[in-house]
């Protein structure tokens, strides 16, 4: 494939000598001397052919060796020759003519001398850094460091990763329509999406000459840091071998608005400088890029992608940038083109929605129930209180529902070892008693009356920083504008923060230091402790601070745990430990708690939106108020719906708490919530929730479940509160479980013993009146072939709607299958099957048993490809449908001797009240002729 004018032939290059670059392993070059030039390949042909290797790997066409030749003028060609193997003995290139036998020469030429088992090597300044890269990772991320140190391997557990997927918003304006939000789903479906560590690179039917885009997920908490920390070790030992460097940054150290960078900053002198060979060594990640893993760790902060200013770095390793531009250049593809990028992220922070194209998305879900229980064995391993450890933590089941966060299950663990200690058995009741302990047993304990004081004021000014940094959706600063030595010293004393080092642009600059929040959990406690103790706050201002006050975007949804940091502190003034920390006169306490219960009694709880109903549900929790608790419970609204929004453990075991204190009776919508089985279970055994919704696949587990405990009253009583009705299929998945429940129906045996009833039918079963079916073309015909298999297990079943916006398209073999079990659905009054390409054939069939349903009033075929032959069959059928009232036949293809017979059809039909069938094909003349004979007809 010549570059240029002057196309070199094969034939003109006998006596001279030509010089080849032969693209070999690892992206580089080796050259050799092959007849047909006198001057050697020069370097400047380097990067050309290997650009064009890369960009021929992904055609579908033979494998090809591209040879640069330099010609004595200093023009320079490029030809492309095919490998050739023994299926392609008889190709030829098409825009090149090339003998056979010259081929099969270049080809022994190549073999001579080329040895095809000679070891890749990298420079030795290469080899010297990675090596010590991976002895700093092994080394750094060997144990974590928490209220003691400890070893990474031993208390790390894999956390359940799922591959999630999003779903674009429509909004009215381009902006809001390109909008993505993560797909909340079932239980089954996330454990059947689940994947292993080893997995998260691993990215099918992707070129790899771009950048790879992955996104992790989760809340705070969840544990992505440790994730990440593992994935460096685990990259230190060996795996992950498809990286030569891997950078692990942690956003809310380098993300400073007035810190800057240039790329080789940031990647040379941020973890360990190299002894000797910098540019060397970013001169090889610069031609190498698909073997540099980036990093970037908490990604909040740095969500408005789209922004950025763009990167005008046209100089890595000179040009200083913010790392927003940095990022930008990254994510654009400007700077290091085929690298990886790993960003952690929390789901609001919605980085999905700006980054143009995420490859993959990772969701952390958190531990399980079973998991929690091996974090805490884990834990308390080597303690003399193993056994009564985890006794204890999950007798208080609050605590234990929040261990399915690893850091809250951390901290929890800790306080637990403490308590033991001490000899008290029982653990606090709420989140906000947990962090209140655990200040005060870590910094208050044993203290004097002088070194009280002193510490008191110190929390109180950390306590104003973090929330200074919380507005700005910051944990980080530099260190020297902490407001004193000696709050500096009392916060990394106590482990309160954390410090870090800046890299330096030159070797005379002084080093610089930062300080971070050690933990996200000790910020939100710190900002609601700043909020109750601040003088220039009024009574009145602290409700503003709790996220459910109104519809709009929550301001402070950054520091979630805050607001029931909040609450749960205004009804503490009186707790000792609370005293200990805080100078704060008893009577402002009082007026504060005041001013919340007042502003819990006239909020309208029934306009919340389910988000802000269940964090007011959590804030008045931590209050264990009696009054509000009962206050709230007594004014939910009966019907609640959860659909499609996440429960997590402790959102249920609130939920559950509140629900069982009203004397109303409740219907809840579960769908799509990830709420685990023991919270299903937990919500569905209640006595005043009478009916409920889940994802279909969790309640028939659920069932699974009860019927292997012999649990046979609860699973009657689930059976009987269970409602399917309507049910829309959207997915094959949909069908399946449908499926599944009408199997679950013939398990219903041993209810039949346990009750005495000679039949059982599940009543959700029994009583479905509406299906609608929506899979599209592309599963359309497959899920319907799959569900006229069930259809007359639902003998109320009233109205089938087969119309979709993406058009099932189930044609004559879905009519002919459908038909099929007309006989069986008696009850069915609404049948539509819309824009399904049903022909004349379909039409036929559906002719001959649509008789059968003696129940159906409507009936639509609205856009199909009817003629009128199809035509002349429905109308055959009509007299004889004595129950039907409408028929749509609109936008087909009947012409006007079509419209006649259904006309003359309909004369017999008095039952009959609309003929709707304008069609494109019938004159509007004879439309409006047939109007007049009979004004059933519409126009």
């Amino acid at each position: 494939m010549p570059l240029n004018s002057h196309p070199v032939s094969c034939t003109s290059l006998t006596n001279q000598q030509m010089s080849c670059s032969v693209p070999a392993a690892h992206g580089l070059e080796r050259s050799f001397i092959i007849p047909g030039l006198s001057e050697p390949l020069t370097t400047e042909c380097q990067p050309v052919s290997v650009k064009g290797y890369q960009e021929n790997l992904s055609l579908a066409g033979p494998p090809q060796q591209i040879f640069n030749f330099v010609l004595e003028n200093g023009t320079s060609d490029v030809i492309v020759y095919p490998v050739l193997t023994s299926s392609m003995e008889t190709f030829m290139s098409p825009s090149f003519p090339v003998n056979l036998c010259d081929l099969e020469k270049f080809q022994e030429v190549q073999d001579s001398l080329i040895p095809s088992e000679e070891p890749f090597k990298r420079p030795e300044q290469v080899e010297t850094f990675c090596s010590s890269l991976k002895d700093y990772f092994r080394d750094t991320c060997k144990s974590v460091t928490m209220e003691r140190e400890v070893n990474l391997d031993h208390l790390f557990i894999d956390g359940t990763l799922v591959q999630s997927h999003t779903e674009t918003k429509t909004g009215k304006n381009s902006a809001k329509a390109m909008e993505k939000e993560l797909v909340t789903c079932s239980l089954q479906e996330k454990e059947k999406t689940a994947i292993d560590r080893s997995q998260i690179f691993q990215i099918p039917q992707r070129k790899d000459l771009e950048t790879k885009v992955i996104v992790v997920l989760g809340k705070a908490g969840m544990g992505k840091s440790i994730l990440i920390q593992k994935i460096c070790q685990d990259w230190s030992n060996g795996e992950f071998s498809q990286f030569e460097f891997v950078f692990w940054f942690d956003c809310k150290q380098i993300s400073l608005p007035e810190k800057q960078y240039s790329l080789k900053q940031l990647l040379l002198e941020f973890f360990i400088k190299p002894q000797e060979g910098s540019k060397e060594i970013f001169e090889y990640m610069l031609q190498n890029p698909d073997k540099v893993l980036l990093i970037f760790d908490g990604f909040k902060g740095l969500h408005d992608h789209e922004n950025f200013p763009r990167c005008s770095a046209s100089q890595p390793e000179k040009d200083l940038c913010s790392i927003k531009e940095l990022l930008s250049g990254l994510i654009q593809k400007k700077i290091l083109n085929g690298c990886t990028l790993l960003f952690t992220a929390r789901p609001k922070d919605k980085l999905y929605q700006y980054v143009s194209k995420v490859d993959k998305t990772i969701e952390i879900a958190g531990f399980s129930p079973q998991q929690r229980e091996l974090y805490i064995t884990k834990y308390f391993e080597e303690s003399l209180y193993c056994d009564s450890a985890l006794k204890l933590i999950k007798e208080c089941e609050y605590l234990f529902s929040h261990c399915y966060s690893p850091v809250l299950c951390r901290f929890v663990c800790f306080l637990c070892e403490t308590v033991l200690e001490m000899g008290e058995k029982s653990l606090p009741s709420t989140l906000t008693e947990v962090f209140l302990k655990f200040f005060q047993q870590k910094i208050m304990l044993m203290q004097t009356d002088v070194t009280t004081t002193q510490n008191q004021e110190s929390l109180a000014t950390l306590a104003r920083v973090a929330w200074c940094l919380g507005e700005k959706h910051q944990s980080a600063m530099k260190s020297d504008l902490i407001p004193s030595k000696e709050v500096k010293e009392f916060a990394l004393k106590y482990g309160v923060f954390l410090p870090f080092a800046f890299p330096r642009h030159s070797d005379s600059e002084e080093e610089e230091f930062g300080s971070t929040f050690s933990d996200f959990v000790i910020q939100n406690f710190l900002c609601a402790l700043h909020l109750l103790l601040a003088e220039e706050l009024k009574d009145k201002n602290l409700t503003k601070y709790l996220s459910f006050l109104s519809k709009k975007k929550k301001p402070y949804n950054w520091l979630d745990l805050m607001p029931r940091f909040l609450a749960g502190l205004m009804f503490l003034q009186d707790d000792p430990y609370f005293c200990s920390l805080s100078n704060e006169e008893a009577k402002q306490s009082t007026k504060k708690q005041k001013t919340f219960l007042k502003y819990i009694r006239r909020l309208q709880i029934n306009t919340l939106c389910p988000e802000r109903l269940l964090e007011l549900l959590c804030c008045v929790y931590e209050t264990q108020n009696n009054y509000l608790l009962q206050h709230v419970a007594l004014r939910l609204e009966p019907e609640l719906s959860f659909l499609g929004i996440v429960l997590t453990p402790p959102d249920v075991h609130v939920l559950h708490s509140i629900l069982k204190r009203s004397r109303k009776e409740f219907s809840l919508d579960l769908r799509n919530s990830s709420i685990d089985m023991q919270g299903l279970q937990a919500l569905v055994s209640l006595r005043n929730v009478t009916s409920f919704r889940a994802s279909l696949s969790d309640t028939v587990r659920l069932w699974k479940s009860l019927e292997q405990t012999k649990d046979y009253e609860l699973l009657k009583a689930s059976t009987e509160k269970f409602v399917l009705d309507p049910f829309k299929a959207k997915t094959m998945k949909d069908i399946s479980d449908l499926s599944d429940l009408v199997e679950m129906q013939k398990m219903m045996n041993c209810v039949q013993e346990a009750s005495g009833c000679t039949s059982y039918e599940i009543p959700a079963i029994r009583n479905l009146r509406k299906l609608e079916f929506a899979l599209g073309p592309a599963c359309g015909l497959q899920g319907l072939l799959k569900l006229v298999k069930i259809l007359a297990a639902f003998p109320s079943l009233q109205h089938l709607d087969l119309d979709a916006l993406s058009e099932n398209g189930i044609g004559d073999e879905g009519a002919k299958s459908l038909s099929e079990v007309f006989p069986t659905l008696t009850s069915l009054e609404t049948l539509n099957l819309s824009q399904n390409k049903i022909t004349d054939l379909g039409a036929e069939n559906l002719a001959t048993a649509l008789p059968s349903l003696s129940s159906l009033k409507t009936l639509s075929l609205y856009n199909n490809n009817i003629c009128d032959f199809g035509a002349e069959n429905l109308a055959k059928i009509l007299p004889t449908m004595t129950s039907l009232r409408v028929l749509d036949v609109q936008y087909n293809k009947i012409t006007g001797v079509g419209a006649q017979q259904l006309t003359d059809s309909l004369r017999k039909c008095p039952h009959m009240k609309s003929l709707v069938m304008w069609n494109p094909t019938i004159p509007y003349g004879v439309l409006e002729h047939l109007h007049q004979l009979d004004s059933r007809i519409s126009v």
